[in-house]
Protein backbone atom coordinates (compact mmCIF):
# COMPACT_ATOMS: atom_id res chain seq x y z
CA UNK A 1 0.00 0.00 0.00
CA UNK A 2 1.05 3.35 -1.13
CA UNK A 3 0.49 6.35 1.59
CA UNK A 4 1.67 10.00 0.77
CA UNK A 5 1.89 12.07 3.90
CA UNK A 6 2.11 16.07 3.72
CA UNK A 7 1.59 18.83 5.98
CA UNK A 8 -1.75 19.62 6.12
CA UNK A 9 -1.78 22.87 4.04
CA UNK A 10 0.20 21.33 1.04
CA UNK A 11 -2.29 18.57 0.56
CA UNK A 12 -3.52 18.57 -3.03
CA UNK A 13 -4.65 15.69 -4.91
CA UNK A 14 -1.94 14.15 -5.74
CA UNK A 15 -3.07 9.92 -4.95
CA UNK A 16 -3.46 7.53 -7.34
CA UNK A 17 -6.46 4.96 -7.01
CA UNK A 18 -5.83 2.90 -4.07
CA UNK A 19 -3.53 5.39 -2.31
CA UNK A 20 -3.84 7.09 1.03
CA UNK A 21 -2.92 10.46 1.62
CA UNK A 22 -2.52 11.34 4.96
CA UNK A 23 -2.75 14.97 6.06
CA UNK A 24 0.36 15.51 8.74
CA UNK A 25 -0.18 18.27 11.48
CA UNK A 26 -3.38 18.58 10.52
CA UNK A 27 -7.40 17.23 11.41
CA UNK A 28 -8.86 16.60 8.48
CA UNK A 29 -12.31 15.87 8.53
CA UNK A 30 -12.38 14.35 5.12
CA UNK A 31 -13.30 10.55 5.81
CA UNK A 32 -10.96 9.32 3.30
CA UNK A 33 -7.90 11.12 4.35
CA UNK A 34 -5.58 9.70 7.29
CA UNK A 35 -4.21 12.61 9.68
CA UNK A 36 -1.85 12.42 12.52
CA UNK A 37 0.28 14.92 14.56
CA UNK A 38 -1.93 18.17 15.16
CA UNK A 39 -2.43 18.17 18.49
CA UNK A 40 1.87 17.94 19.00
CA UNK A 41 2.56 20.95 16.78
CA UNK A 42 -0.11 22.66 19.22
CA UNK A 43 1.81 21.70 22.24
CA UNK A 44 4.74 22.46 20.85
CA UNK A 45 3.74 26.00 19.99
CA UNK A 46 2.27 26.63 22.88
CA UNK A 47 5.01 25.70 25.38
CA UNK A 48 7.42 27.93 22.84
CA UNK A 49 9.85 25.18 22.37
CA UNK A 50 12.42 25.74 19.88
CA UNK A 51 13.17 22.82 17.68
CA UNK A 52 15.38 22.57 14.76
CA UNK A 53 14.71 21.43 11.19
CA UNK A 54 15.58 17.83 11.19
CA UNK A 55 14.17 17.32 14.36
CA UNK A 56 10.95 18.77 12.62
CA UNK A 57 11.35 16.30 10.24
CA UNK A 58 12.20 13.19 12.21
CA UNK A 59 8.70 13.97 13.66
CA UNK A 60 7.17 14.01 10.17
CA UNK A 61 8.63 10.40 9.50
CA UNK A 62 7.50 8.96 13.05
CA UNK A 63 4.28 10.26 12.48
CA UNK A 64 3.90 9.14 8.64
CA UNK A 65 5.57 5.48 9.69
CA UNK A 66 3.28 5.29 12.74
CA UNK A 67 0.36 6.08 10.70
CA UNK A 68 0.73 3.39 8.27
CA UNK A 69 0.96 0.73 10.87
CA UNK A 70 -2.47 1.80 11.93
CA UNK A 71 -3.88 1.83 7.89
CA UNK A 72 -2.88 -1.09 6.35
CA UNK A 73 -4.11 -4.57 8.41
CA UNK A 74 -1.74 -7.53 8.40
CA UNK A 75 -5.06 -9.67 7.81
CA UNK A 76 -4.79 -8.78 4.31
CA UNK A 77 -1.18 -9.51 3.58
CA UNK A 78 -0.88 -13.29 1.79
CA UNK A 79 1.02 -14.38 5.46
CA UNK A 80 -1.43 -12.54 7.42
CA UNK A 81 1.22 -10.92 8.75
CA UNK A 82 4.20 -9.07 6.67
CA UNK A 83 2.81 -6.11 5.03
CA UNK A 84 4.40 -4.33 2.01
CA UNK A 85 4.25 -0.44 2.72
CA UNK A 86 5.31 2.16 0.25
CA UNK A 87 5.69 5.73 2.18
CA UNK A 88 6.00 9.06 0.46
CA UNK A 89 7.05 11.58 3.00
CA UNK A 90 7.45 15.59 3.05
CA UNK A 91 10.30 17.00 4.93
CA UNK A 92 12.69 19.68 5.07
CA UNK A 93 15.83 18.14 3.43
CA UNK A 94 14.89 15.79 1.26
CA UNK A 95 18.44 15.04 0.11
CA UNK A 96 19.98 14.25 3.49
CA UNK A 97 17.10 11.96 4.05
CA UNK A 98 17.34 9.93 1.06
CA UNK A 99 20.53 9.65 1.57
CA UNK A 100 19.06 7.76 4.83
CA UNK A 101 17.13 5.51 2.87
CA UNK A 102 17.97 2.28 2.85
CA UNK A 103 19.36 2.82 6.76
CA UNK A 104 15.74 3.98 7.44
CA UNK A 105 14.01 1.06 5.96
CA UNK A 106 16.23 -1.76 8.07
CA UNK A 107 15.43 0.05 11.21
CA UNK A 108 11.38 -0.33 10.38
CA UNK A 109 11.68 -3.50 8.88
CA UNK A 110 13.69 -4.70 12.28
CA UNK A 111 10.99 -3.06 14.31
CA UNK A 112 7.95 -4.29 12.67
CA UNK A 113 9.22 -7.35 10.46
CA UNK A 114 7.92 -5.32 7.19
CA UNK A 115 9.50 -4.66 4.25
CA UNK A 116 9.36 -1.09 3.99
CA UNK A 117 9.78 1.34 1.01
CA UNK A 118 10.31 4.96 2.28
CA UNK A 119 11.02 7.79 -0.30
CA UNK A 120 11.12 11.39 0.77
CA UNK A 121 9.43 15.09 -1.17
CA UNK A 122 10.24 18.39 -0.14
CA UNK A 123 7.66 20.56 1.42
CA UNK A 124 7.87 19.51 5.10
CA UNK A 125 6.72 21.34 8.69
CA UNK A 126 8.91 24.01 9.60
CA UNK A 127 7.22 26.57 11.68
CA UNK A 128 8.64 29.81 12.02
CA UNK A 129 10.89 29.86 15.60
CA UNK A 130 9.15 31.53 18.96
CA UNK A 131 10.16 34.78 19.27
CA UNK A 132 11.22 34.21 22.96
CA UNK A 133 11.59 30.52 22.77
CA UNK A 134 11.20 28.65 26.62
CA UNK A 135 14.51 27.59 28.01
CA UNK A 136 14.59 24.35 29.60
CA UNK A 137 16.95 23.84 32.41
CA UNK A 138 16.93 19.99 32.78
CA UNK A 139 20.27 17.75 32.06
CA UNK A 140 18.25 14.73 30.13
CA UNK A 141 15.24 13.56 28.66
CA UNK A 142 12.95 10.31 30.22
CA UNK A 143 10.73 8.78 28.85
CA UNK A 144 7.59 7.98 31.56
CA UNK A 145 4.95 5.65 29.84
CA UNK A 146 3.45 4.84 33.13
CA UNK A 147 5.11 1.54 33.05
CA UNK A 148 6.84 -0.36 35.91
CA UNK A 149 10.07 -0.28 33.98
CA UNK A 150 9.65 3.66 33.42
CA UNK A 151 8.55 3.88 36.67
CA UNK A 152 11.71 2.90 38.43
CA UNK A 153 13.84 4.77 35.91
CA UNK A 154 12.60 7.91 36.77
CA UNK A 155 12.82 7.09 40.70
CA UNK A 156 16.61 6.14 40.17
CA UNK A 157 17.72 8.54 38.01
CA UNK A 158 16.35 11.72 40.29
CA UNK A 159 18.22 9.76 43.46
CA UNK A 160 21.57 9.83 41.32
CA UNK A 161 21.00 13.50 40.80
CA UNK A 162 19.35 14.00 37.68
CA UNK A 163 16.73 16.41 36.45
CA UNK A 164 15.11 14.71 33.58
CA UNK A 165 12.19 15.67 31.60
CA UNK A 166 9.60 13.36 31.28
CA UNK A 167 8.13 12.70 28.11
CA UNK A 168 4.94 10.63 28.07
CA UNK A 169 2.86 9.03 25.14
CA UNK A 170 -0.99 9.49 26.71
CA UNK A 171 -2.73 6.59 26.24
CA UNK A 172 -5.70 5.41 27.63
CA UNK A 173 -5.71 4.56 31.20
CA UNK A 174 -2.02 5.42 31.14
CA UNK A 175 -2.44 9.38 30.99
CA UNK A 176 -3.29 10.16 34.99
CA UNK A 177 -0.62 7.60 35.80
CA UNK A 178 2.10 9.32 33.48
CA UNK A 179 0.54 12.89 35.12
CA UNK A 180 0.42 11.19 38.85
CA UNK A 181 4.33 9.52 38.63
CA UNK A 182 5.46 13.12 36.99
CA UNK A 183 4.34 15.07 39.87
CA UNK A 184 5.07 12.61 43.22
CA UNK A 185 8.50 11.65 42.02
CA UNK A 186 10.83 13.80 44.16
CA UNK A 187 9.37 17.63 43.78
CA UNK A 188 7.66 16.83 40.46
CA UNK A 189 9.32 16.43 37.35
CA UNK A 190 8.87 18.89 34.10
CA UNK A 191 6.18 16.86 31.86
CA UNK A 192 5.59 16.48 28.46
CA UNK A 193 2.37 14.60 27.02
CA UNK A 194 2.20 13.80 23.83
CA UNK A 195 -0.70 12.53 21.58
CA UNK A 196 0.17 11.59 18.00
CA UNK A 197 -3.46 11.08 16.89
CA UNK A 198 -3.10 8.94 14.15
CA UNK A 199 -5.81 8.14 12.45
CA UNK A 200 -7.04 6.03 9.10
CA UNK A 201 -9.92 5.33 7.53
CA UNK A 202 -11.50 1.94 7.97
CA UNK A 203 -10.33 -1.20 10.26
CA UNK A 204 -6.63 0.16 12.19
CA UNK A 205 -4.04 -2.93 12.50
CA UNK A 206 -4.25 -3.23 16.51
CA UNK A 207 -0.47 -4.60 16.72
CA UNK A 208 1.23 -1.43 16.47
CA UNK A 209 4.69 -2.85 15.73
CA UNK A 210 5.69 0.94 15.26
CA UNK A 211 5.20 2.74 18.47
CA UNK A 212 8.64 3.16 20.10
CA UNK A 213 9.82 5.21 16.75
CA UNK A 214 7.14 7.68 17.71
CA UNK A 215 8.02 7.40 21.73
CA UNK A 216 11.69 7.79 21.09
CA UNK A 217 11.09 11.06 18.93
CA UNK A 218 9.06 12.49 21.55
CA UNK A 219 12.27 12.24 23.92
CA UNK A 220 14.45 13.47 20.93
CA UNK A 221 11.98 16.45 20.94
CA UNK A 222 12.21 17.20 24.44
CA UNK A 223 16.42 16.69 24.15
CA UNK A 224 16.77 19.16 21.82
CA UNK A 225 14.51 21.96 23.14
CA UNK A 226 16.58 22.02 26.00
CA UNK A 227 19.19 24.96 27.06
CA UNK A 228 22.31 22.51 27.22
CA UNK A 229 21.28 20.73 24.03
CA UNK A 230 21.59 24.32 22.33
CA UNK A 231 25.08 25.01 24.13
CA UNK A 232 26.23 21.92 22.15
CA UNK A 233 26.10 19.40 24.79
CA UNK A 234 24.79 15.70 24.25
CA UNK A 235 21.60 15.12 25.77
CA UNK A 236 20.89 11.30 27.61
CA UNK A 237 17.65 9.83 26.74
CA UNK A 238 16.77 7.13 29.12
CA UNK A 239 14.86 4.70 28.26
CA UNK A 240 14.26 1.99 30.50
CA UNK A 241 13.24 -1.47 30.10
CA UNK A 242 13.87 -4.80 31.82
CA UNK A 243 16.71 -6.97 29.90
CA UNK A 244 14.31 -9.44 29.09
CA UNK A 245 11.66 -7.56 27.40
CA UNK A 246 13.90 -5.76 25.75
CA UNK A 247 15.10 -8.79 24.09
CA UNK A 248 12.01 -10.32 23.51
CA UNK A 249 13.22 -13.80 22.66
CA UNK A 250 10.01 -15.67 20.73
CA UNK A 251 9.05 -18.33 24.08
CA UNK A 252 7.92 -20.76 20.76
CA UNK A 253 8.91 -20.97 17.48
CA UNK A 254 5.38 -19.81 16.32
CA UNK A 255 5.69 -16.93 17.97
CA UNK A 256 8.40 -15.06 16.29
CA UNK A 257 6.45 -12.01 13.92
CA UNK A 258 3.20 -11.64 15.49
CA UNK A 259 4.05 -12.03 19.40
CA UNK A 260 7.46 -10.87 20.07
CA UNK A 261 7.48 -7.10 19.93
CA UNK A 262 11.66 -5.39 19.40
CA UNK A 263 10.24 -1.90 20.96
CA UNK A 264 13.42 -1.51 23.06
CA UNK A 265 15.87 -4.43 21.08
CA UNK A 266 19.22 -2.89 21.38
CA UNK A 267 19.66 -3.88 17.82
CA UNK A 268 16.63 -1.14 17.03
CA UNK A 269 18.22 1.09 19.31
CA UNK A 270 21.63 1.09 18.10
CA UNK A 271 19.94 1.72 15.06
CA UNK A 272 18.01 4.59 15.95
CA UNK A 273 21.27 5.94 17.47
CA UNK A 274 22.99 5.81 14.25
CA UNK A 275 20.37 7.21 12.58
CA UNK A 276 20.11 10.42 15.41
CA UNK A 277 24.04 10.65 14.91
CA UNK A 278 24.11 11.13 11.40
CA UNK A 279 21.34 13.65 11.21
CA UNK A 280 23.26 15.70 13.37
CA UNK A 281 20.78 15.22 16.47
CA UNK A 282 22.93 15.05 19.93
CA UNK A 283 21.01 12.79 21.58
CA UNK A 284 22.47 9.70 23.64
CA UNK A 285 19.65 7.16 23.73
CA UNK A 286 20.96 4.88 27.24
CA UNK A 287 18.92 1.92 28.73
CA UNK A 288 20.34 1.65 32.33
CA UNK A 289 18.56 -1.69 32.35
CA UNK A 290 19.36 -3.43 29.69
CA UNK A 291 21.16 -6.32 31.43
CA UNK A 292 19.04 -6.06 34.68
CA UNK A 293 15.53 -8.10 35.08
CA UNK A 294 12.44 -6.82 36.62
CA UNK A 295 12.61 -8.43 39.65
CA UNK A 296 16.31 -6.86 40.10
CA UNK A 297 15.04 -3.55 39.06
CA UNK A 298 12.44 -3.51 41.78
CA UNK A 299 14.43 -4.94 44.63
CA UNK A 300 17.09 -2.58 43.85
CA UNK A 301 15.12 0.79 43.51
CA UNK A 302 16.57 3.93 45.04
CA UNK A 303 13.37 4.72 46.79
CA UNK A 304 11.62 1.35 48.09
CA UNK A 305 9.03 3.36 50.07
CA UNK A 306 7.38 5.21 47.39
CA UNK A 307 7.76 2.08 44.89
CA UNK A 308 5.61 0.17 47.35
CA UNK A 309 3.01 2.60 47.25
CA UNK A 310 2.92 2.98 43.63
CA UNK A 311 3.95 0.28 41.66
CA UNK A 312 1.20 -1.84 41.65
CA UNK A 313 -1.02 1.09 39.88
CA UNK A 314 2.13 1.24 37.38
CA UNK A 315 0.65 -0.43 33.50
CA UNK A 316 2.57 -3.23 32.43
CA UNK A 317 -0.42 -5.65 30.71
CA UNK A 318 -0.76 -6.14 26.75
CA UNK A 319 -4.06 -6.06 26.78
CA UNK A 320 -4.58 -3.27 29.20
CA UNK A 321 -7.58 -1.61 26.95
CA UNK A 322 -9.04 -4.83 26.00
CA UNK A 323 -10.20 -5.82 29.54
CA UNK A 324 -11.26 -2.35 30.49
CA UNK A 325 -7.96 -0.95 32.14
CA UNK A 326 -7.54 -4.45 34.58
CA UNK A 327 -4.47 -6.18 33.78
CA UNK A 328 -5.15 -9.30 31.98
CA UNK A 329 -2.12 -11.47 34.71
CA UNK A 330 -1.80 -13.59 32.25
CA UNK A 331 -0.01 -12.30 29.04
CA UNK A 332 4.17 -12.23 28.21
CA UNK A 333 4.39 -8.81 29.84
CA UNK A 334 2.02 -9.92 33.20
CA UNK A 335 3.84 -13.08 33.74
CA UNK A 336 7.20 -11.55 33.93
CA UNK A 337 5.33 -8.65 36.11
CA UNK A 338 3.93 -10.76 38.32
CA UNK A 339 7.19 -13.19 38.57
CA UNK A 340 9.35 -10.06 39.62
CA UNK A 341 6.53 -9.33 42.20
CA UNK A 342 7.51 -13.03 43.52
CA UNK A 343 11.20 -12.45 43.40
CA UNK A 344 10.82 -8.84 45.18
CA UNK A 345 8.91 -10.45 48.47
CA UNK A 346 6.14 -7.36 48.39
CA UNK A 347 2.34 -8.92 48.21
CA UNK A 348 1.15 -8.01 44.65
CA UNK A 349 -1.67 -5.82 44.44
CA UNK A 350 -2.09 -5.32 41.05
CA UNK A 351 -5.74 -5.72 39.97
CA UNK A 352 -5.67 -8.97 38.03
CA UNK A 353 -8.54 -10.33 35.65
CA UNK A 354 -7.11 -14.07 35.78
CA UNK A 355 -5.46 -14.02 38.87
CA UNK A 356 -5.05 -18.09 39.86
CA UNK A 357 -2.85 -19.23 37.11
CA UNK A 358 -3.11 -22.87 38.85
CA UNK A 359 -6.68 -23.44 37.85
CA UNK A 360 -6.47 -26.40 35.06
CA UNK A 361 -8.37 -24.63 32.20
CA UNK A 362 -7.53 -22.76 28.87
CA UNK A 363 -8.13 -19.31 30.45
CA UNK A 364 -5.60 -20.02 33.33
CA UNK A 365 -2.75 -22.57 33.26
CA UNK A 366 -3.52 -23.68 29.56
CA UNK A 367 -4.22 -20.38 27.83
CA UNK A 368 -1.70 -19.82 25.06
CA UNK A 369 1.01 -17.17 26.26
CA UNK A 370 1.28 -19.11 30.00
CA UNK A 371 1.57 -22.38 27.88
CA UNK A 372 4.50 -20.82 25.91
CA UNK A 373 6.24 -19.04 28.43
CA UNK A 374 6.67 -22.69 30.28
CA UNK A 375 7.48 -24.27 27.15
CA UNK A 376 9.95 -22.12 26.25
CA UNK A 377 11.29 -22.12 28.96
CA UNK A 378 11.58 -26.09 28.84
CA UNK A 379 13.18 -25.60 25.83
CA UNK A 380 15.68 -23.29 26.63
CA UNK A 381 16.91 -25.77 29.49
CA UNK A 382 16.79 -28.56 27.17
CA UNK A 383 18.71 -27.21 23.97
CA UNK A 384 20.39 -25.18 25.89
CA UNK A 385 20.14 -21.03 26.67
CA UNK A 386 23.00 -20.26 24.25
CA UNK A 387 21.34 -22.16 20.83
CA UNK A 388 17.65 -21.53 22.13
CA UNK A 389 18.61 -17.27 22.17
CA UNK A 390 20.70 -17.09 18.92
CA UNK A 391 17.98 -16.19 16.71
CA UNK A 392 17.40 -13.25 18.88
CA UNK A 393 20.78 -12.09 19.34
CA UNK A 394 22.29 -12.62 15.88
CA UNK A 395 23.32 -9.04 15.38
CA UNK A 396 26.42 -8.19 14.87
CA UNK A 397 25.86 -4.68 16.28
CA UNK A 398 25.96 -6.15 19.66
CA UNK A 399 29.49 -7.51 20.00
CA UNK A 400 30.49 -9.56 22.78
CA UNK A 401 26.56 -11.43 23.55
CA UNK A 402 27.30 -13.22 26.79
CA UNK A 403 25.62 -10.58 29.12
CA UNK A 404 22.64 -10.48 27.00
CA UNK A 405 22.19 -14.24 27.37
CA UNK A 406 23.23 -13.97 30.87
CA UNK A 407 20.34 -11.50 31.87
CA UNK A 408 17.50 -13.76 29.67
CA UNK A 409 18.69 -16.60 31.54
CA UNK A 410 18.42 -15.16 34.43
CA UNK A 411 15.00 -14.08 33.65
CA UNK A 412 13.89 -17.16 32.56
CA UNK A 413 14.73 -18.57 36.07
CA UNK A 414 12.54 -15.86 37.60
CA UNK A 415 9.93 -17.11 35.94
CA UNK A 416 10.25 -20.42 36.31
CA UNK A 417 10.33 -19.23 39.83
CA UNK A 418 7.31 -17.65 39.17
CA UNK A 419 5.45 -20.55 38.10
CA UNK A 420 6.64 -22.82 40.54
CA UNK A 421 5.63 -20.49 43.59
CA UNK A 422 1.56 -20.19 41.86
CA UNK A 423 1.42 -24.12 40.88
CA UNK A 424 0.94 -23.23 37.49
CA UNK A 425 3.64 -25.97 35.94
Amino acid sequence: MKLICVPSENILDITESGDLLVSLYGRNEDSNIASAGAAIKEEIVRRKLFLEARAWDLLSIALSVITADFAVPRDNSPDGWSREIKLYVAVNDANFWSSQKSEIEALLRFLTTDPWDINFLEGGLLPTPPRNPAVLPQDSVVLLSGGLDSLIGAIDLVAGGKAPVAVSQTVRGDGEKQTLFAKKIHRGLEHLQLNHNAKAPGINERSQRARSIIFLTYGVLAATSLKRYHEGQVIPLYVCENGLISINPPLTADRVGSLSTRTAHPVFLNKFQNLLNTAGLHVQIINPYQFKIKGEMLKECADQVFLRQHAHISTSCGRFAKFKLRHCGRCVPCLIRRAAFNAWGIPDTTDYVYKDLSINDSDHMHFDDVRSAVMGNAEAQNVGLERWLAPSLNSFILGDITSYQQTVGRGLQELRDFFNAVNAT
